[in-house]
Formats: C-alpha cells, sequence, structure tokens
C-alpha cells in the first residue's frame, strides 16, 4: 500500500513538473518574438506545440492544463498589447476554450491511431498536424462566428469579407504552422520518451 502511494505521489509530481515546464515555455513563447517563425509571408506561431506535446506525453489532463496556461496567457496579453483586432482574444471562448481542447482532443487523436497506424513517426507528425488543426479552426472558427461584423469594421474589410480575411489566416499561416508543430511536435515527444527510458 505504501509502494502504491509512492508510485502515485510520484507520478502526479511529474504530471505538475511538466505541466510548469510546458506551460512556462508557452506564456515565454506567447510574450517573446520567439513564438512566431517568419516564413514567406506567414508568420508562423509555435505557442500550442507545448500543449501537444503535454497531450501525447502525459495525457489529456496534462495537455489541457498546459493549453490552460497557454489560453490564459493569451488572454493576457490582449489587455497588455492590444491590437485592432484584441478585442477578439479578450473573450476566453476565443483564447483560452480552444486551447484547453488542444491538449484533450490531440491526446485521443494521438491514441486513435496508434491503433491503425503502427510507425510512431507518422503518429507522432500527424498528431503534431491534428493538433495544429484544432487551433486553427476553434480559434479562427469561434472568432468568426463572434465578431464577424466587428472584424470588418475594425479591418475596414468590404462587407461579408470577414470570411475571406479568416480563410486567409488559415491558409497563410494555417498549413505552414501544421508543417513545423508536425516536425517539432516528433522530434520533441521522440526525445523526451528517450530521456524518460534511460
Amino acid at each position: 500500500m505504501e509502494t502504491q502511494k509512492t508510485g502515485f505521489a510520484a507520478g502526479r509530481t511529474k504530471k505538475m513538473t511538466i505541466t510548469g515546464m510546458l506551460g512556462a515555455i508557452s506564456v515565454v513563447l506567447g510574450f517573446t518574438p520567439l513564438g512566431f517563425i517568419p516564413i514567406g509571408l506567414a508568420n508562423v506561431t509555435t505557442m500550442h506545440i507545448p500543449v501537444i506535446i503535454g497531450a501525447i506525453v502525459e495525457g489529456p489532463f496534462v495537455g489541457a492544463m498546459v493549453g490552460l496556461i497557454f489560453g490564459i496567457s493569451s488572454l493576457i496579453k490582449s489587455f497588455m498589447t492590444p491590437t485592432p483586432i484584441s478585442f477578439i482574444f479578450m473573450n476566453p471562448l476565443v483564447s483560452v476554450v480552444p486551447r484547453v481542447l488542444i491538449g484533450i482532443l490531440t491526446y485521443y487523436f494521438y491514441t486513435a491511431m496508434k491503433k491503425v497506424v503502427r510507425n510512431e513517426k507518422t503518429v507522432l507528425l500527424m498528431s503534431g498536424a491534428f493538433g495544429t488543426l484544432v487551433n486553427t479552426v476553434l480559434v479562427l472558427g469561434t472568432a468568426y462566428l463572434l465578431y464577424a461584423q466587428r472584424i470588418v469594421e475594425a479591418m475596414s474589410l468590404p462587407e461579408g469579407g470577414a470570411f475571406a480575411f479568416f480563410m486567409g489566416i488559415a491558409t497563410t499561416n494555417g498549413v505552414p504552422e501544421m508543417i513545423v508543430a508536425a516536425v517539432v511536435t516528433a522530434a520533441s515527444v521522440t526525445a523526451i520518451k528517450k530521456i524518460v527510458k534511460n
């Protein structure tokens, strides 16, 4: 019984440590230029990648907690450094909820794919891309549903131009972000698992 308690405490401590570490990385990426990689015309974000890694390595709870930290930092940043469209991220339904769901949905996608795809690296690449897709679709989709007209006004777009605006972001940034996240996730998770084994 004592051994079980010790094992449980050690496991909980490990999860808390990884959550704190990956959450801190997300915050640093969010508040510094390190969170963005210029690729051509795109400004690719990497802030969501720690959420994906946390979900794969430690499960949906850790993924959700890292996502929560990422989302809250995004919410805070929208007030600290406002832009013409910062009002979007001042709503937790846009800035926080989708980021929590990244961790949960990515974990279940990863476990499902492991049952049908034998190559672990392929599954990791797919999971990194999937987590990014979740972030892109949920954030932009929620923003469009809630703020389409305000975006038109804030960005001086033609009437009904919000859809094209968001599709442009999804196409220009979303695809490169999926590629970057896939590669970084596969490399990072592989390295972490090797360290844990040793």
